[in-house]
């Protein structure tokens, strides 16, 4: 009896030793205490951020060329900030699994950077969110994040996107602030030779003129080799080209948008079955390159190459032509088009934000240093630092301002690839503002591109849906539906364009995507999209 009164003690003992670590961890966790139990002060304006130096872990995807305890660029931000890092970086193919392991285990660091939706979906925010295992930001936002806070202020749809069905906010993201940052994809660009040759001096702006310099450019031989070798408009798969030809119709994206505060399934409109009657036209009089839909990329490329083609898709023009960045500048950017369908212009554009790319789990000690030690990332002068490192390396400042690029040394082919072992922003996408980096020169094709995008795009983008948030069950539903939507869908397009299928079907195509629970599909965005848009 003495035994089991005396083990019965002892389990109290530790039982009551279990409950006060179990406070003090709680303690840490919200006040910010250091390894000694005492509370850390947050400095809220410049550098240092804590008077005593302390010691945080974090959890990023690495892409294996530096390890990031060497990197100087986090070097210098530690004497800057006096925070340290433990760094657990798996390999970017290795990452999710890592990830979703350490969420099984627990096992987790105080910060998770740069996973990025593929890796912490919106799913598991709102998840492990509602858990407890990530921690609300917004309170530290409002203290402690002054440079996010402004970003969220002047752009009220950063809030929107990032903020979970519960009201609050478990992940930062990346902003993406370049002048081409509102790209939803690679544009359409005109070949500027064919049209010198031709005496063209101003591009089309609607469906007709469009549709009639195609025939030009099939029969007034643009590219002077007295020869019937010109491809008018080339694309694979329509891929690249089908969002920009569907905005001359109305349409914003192959799929779920939003149309004036309703959400609808845009390939099952009469809009859409326009922009196919449109696009069978071209694809009848040979405007349309009849191997858009079996060639692969490379052989659109060496079309190009060889001077056959009139209008196609890429990043830049001369990735297709193999001109000169020069040359480049000769040709113009798609002018987006109008009809009897849209006659006000639209473009599909980028949301510029990527989320899940900074989350503070409840192991983290020093929550508030934490947000401080990352918002700093999205001020212009923060973004500079991180993206390009310290002066020295990649860069050495002029007595006006500007910054004179430096070589690689020797044993790297590019800066790019000596950047990979100065920053951790290399290969993944950081919690941070993208943009231009202050004072480093342009060439003028960059001048040429940003000059096009915000004549051409950038006044009449509007983003085909916001970044909603789905809970689990919203989204298992969607999953199911949308696998066998989109094929069918992509199957049809092929189809109806070529001919093989008749587009007096219609009526049998609209009603077996109807088949296929698209109407179920459609009332999940938009009960999505009404918590959107009361954020």
């Amino acid at each position: 009896m003495k035994k089991f009164l005396l083990s019965l003690s002892m389990m109290f003992v530790l039982l009551s030793v279990l409950v006060a670590c179990g406070d003090d961890q709680s303690d840490a966790e919200g006040n910010g205490n250091d390894a000694n139990g005492e509370k850390v002060e947050v400095n809220k304006e410049g550098f240092p951020i804590v008077d005593e130096k302390i010691e945080l872990s974090l959890m990023a995807p690495g892409v294996g060329i530096e390890e990031w305890e060497n990197m100087v660029t986090l070097q210098e931000y530690e004497e800057m900030t006096n925070i340290s890092f433990k760094f657990t970086t798996p390999p970017v193919s290795d990452f999710q699994t890592r990830l979703n392991l350490a969420f099984a285990s627990q096992d987790l660091p105080g910060i998770i950077l740069g996973a990025g939706t593929d890796n912490l979906t919106p799913g598991m925010e709102v998840d492990y969110g509602s858990q407890g295992v990530l921690l609300p930001l917004n309170d530290l936002i409002d203290e402690y994040a002054p440079n996010i806070k402004a970003l969220m202020e002047e752009d009220p749809e950063i809030a929107r996107s990032i903020t979970t069905p519960d009201g609050n906010i478990y992940s930062l993201p990346f902003i993406n602030n370049h002048p081409t940052a509102v790209w939803a994809r690679g544009p359409l660009w005109y070949n500027g030779e064919w049209l010198d040759n031709l005496g063209v001096e101003e591009l089309p702006k609607t469906v007709d003129e469009f549709y009639d310099l195609l025939v030009r450019f099939r029969d007034d031989d643009p590219n002077n080799t007295g020869e019937d070798d010109t491809i008018p408009f080339t694309d694979v798969q329509m891929n690249s080209s089908r969002a920009w030809l569907m905005a001359a119709f109305g349409m914003k994206e192959w799929g779920i948008e939003e149309h004036n505060g309703d959400v609808r399934y845009a390939p099952m409109t009469d809009n859409y079955k326009a922009y196919l009657e449109f696009m069978k036209k071209l694809y009848d009089e040979e405007l349309l390159d009849p191997e858009t839909f079996s060639q692969a990329d490379e052989q659109k490329k060496a079309k190009g190459q060889e001077n056959r083609l009139g209008l196609f898709p890429d990043w830049f023009s001369f990735f297709t032509t193999g001109r000169t960045e020069e040359e480049a500048l000769n040709d113009p950017m798609f002018y987006p088009l109008t009809s009897e369908w849209s006659e006000e212009r639209i473009v599909p554009g980028n949301p510029g934000m990527v989320r899940g790319t900074f989350s503070i789990t409840k192991y983290n000690e020093n929550p508030e240093a934490s947000m401080r030690w990352i918002d700093y990332w999205y001020s212009q002068e923060g973004r500079d630092f991180f993206d390009k490192g310290p002066e020295g390396y990649l860069w050495e400042a002029n007595d006006d301002g500007t910054r004179t690029p430096l070589p690689a040394p020797e044993g790297f082919e590019s800066p790019e690839e000596y950047r990979a072992t100065l920053t951790p922003t290399y290969g993944i996408t950081p919690p941070m503002l993208g943009g231009l980096v202050e004072g480093e020169p342009r060439s003028d094709f960059d001048l040429f591109i940003q000059a096009e995008t915000e004549e051409k795009i950038t006044p009449i983008a509007e983003t085909p849906f916001p970044l909603v948030y789905l809970t689990d069950e919203e989204q298992k539903t969607v999953n199911t539906i949308q696998q066998d939507l989109s094929s069918y869908v992509e199957q049809m397009e092929a189809r109806f364009i070529t001919g093989v299928e008749p587009i007096s079907n219609w009526g049998d195509y609209v009603a077996t995507i109807e088949s296929m629970n698209v109407d179920e599909y459609v009332q999940i965005h938009q009960e999505a999209y009404d918590r959107w848009a009361q954020n």
